[in-house]
Formats: C-alpha cells, sequence, structure tokens
C-alpha cells in the first residue's frame, strides 16, 4: 500500500528529472554539445620556393708583409710568373752572390730578385731583397727563354743550397710561401705560373735542385 510519504518521495524525483532535462535542452540550444563537423583539410603549395640560407665568406684579414718586399719605385712592370731558383751550393747570401755575379758573369749584379737563406751567411729563412727588386729592373737569373721573358717578366727567387743532395729548411719553405703569396697579392700570379728553373719554358736544367717540394710548396699557399 503506497502511503502519503512514498508518493512525495516519488513526486521529488520526478521533479529532479524534469529539471536535469531541462538543462540538457538548453546546453543543446546553446551550441556549446559536440556536432560532428568536418575537419580543417590541409593543403600544399608545391610551387612555393623556400629560399637557401646566405652563407657570408669570412673577409681574409690581410697580412703583414715586410716593407722593403714592397716595390720602391713606380714601375710599369707587370710581373707574369715567378721562377725559383737554388743556389747549388752549401752557403751563401745576398752580397756573396752579388760579388760572384758581377766580377764571374760581368752582370751588373746578382741576378735575383729575391735570395733566401739557410742559416749559413744568413739566417735560416730570412728573405734579402736585392737592387733588381728594389729597382724594378730585369732579372739575369733564367736565360735562354724565347725573348728573354722570364728574366723581363719573372721574378727570380734563389733559395741557398743543393736541393740535388739536400731539401730547403722548414723556415726557407715558410718565408718563400709568404712571398709568393705576396707577389700574388700584388700582382695576381697563379700557380700555373710558379715554376721551377728547370721547368720554366725554354730551359734545360735541374735547377733547383731534383729534392725540391714543388707540390708542397704549392700546397702550402692560401690562394
Amino acid at each position: 500500500m503506497i502511503n502519503s510519504k512514498s508518493i512525495a518521495h516519488l513526486w521529488q524525483s520526478l521533479s529532479s528529472i524534469k529539471l536535469a532535462a531541462a538543462c540538457i535542452c538548453l546546453f543543446i540550444l546553446s551550441g556549446c554539445i559536440y556536432t560532428d563537423e568536418p575537419m580543417p583539410k590541409i593543403t600544399y603549395d608545391y610551387n612555393t620556393q623556400v629560399a637557401s640560407p646566405k652563407f657570408s665568406k669570412p673577409i681574409p684579414k690581410p697580412q703583414n708583409f715586410p716593407a722593403d718586399w714592397k716595390r720602391h719605385v713606380k714601375s710599369g712592370k707587370k710581373w707574369t710568373a715567378i721562377v725559383i731558383h737554388h743556389s747549388g751550393t752549401k752557403n751563401g747570401n745576398s752580397a756573396i752572390f752579388d760579388k760572384w755575379h758581377r766580377e764571374g758573369n760581368h752582370w751588373e749584379g746578382v741576378g735575383y730578385d729575391f735570395v733566401i737563406g739557410n742559416g749559413t751567411d744568413s739566417r735560416d729563412g730570412k728573405v734579402e731583397v736585392t737592387f733588381r727588386w728594389r729597382k724594378q729592373k730585369t732579372g739575369a737569373h733564367c736565360g735562354g727563354t724565347p725573348g728573354n721573358w722570364a728574366n723581363r717578366e719573372a721574378v727570380g727567387i734563389c733559395l741557398v743550397g743543393n736541393f740535388n743532395n739536400t731539401v730547403p729548411s722548414s723556415q726557407q719553405m715558410q718565408s718563400l710561401a709568404a712571398l709568393i703569396n705576396f707577389l700574388h697579392s700584388d700582382y695576381g700570379i697563379p700557380k700555373n705560373r710558379i715554376y721551377g728553373h728547370g721547368t720554366t719554358p725554354g730551359c734545360n736544367t735541374d735547377c733547383p735542385g731534383r729534392n725540391f717540394p714543388m707540390a708542397k710548396l704549392k700546397s702550402m699557399l692560401n690562394f
């Protein structure tokens, strides 16, 4: 038998259900419930070009070349090549070779533009600048070339020593590389215009010696 207390409880439950239903309807009408909307589409533009990153080259630091390597007179001479020699002797320096060339060959003086010492009569690796370079005079170091072009257009560099029997010292090689770097910076002389005396077109000699490391020298250059 249903009493009044049970009826009141049932009525209260029905009221709670009506309230929940009303809230659900209000929620749906407000648009906050999930709806089955399509996912946004991702499209690709294959014609778009992505710019490649640009890397700036480091600015090379200028080398501090000795002042006496620079020309001391204005000259229209265009040095286009470099010819490397050895003295063919155990010792020597610019002054000794100058005397030999004047007295023995009856030349104006030493035939080279530069002489690089080996530690005997001048410091190992010391670069001596001769009067020919200071006055920008034609050399007397590479005869026999067509039209005497090597003496007129090529810078003559002599390393003290006999490189048929030994090899240049590391100090000589470092000084030679630095000197060639300087000449390249001033005249743009390329590697393929750097000759040993014997490989200079028109010449036939074993100078600067069969042990002279030409390939190593060119690998030491910074151009």
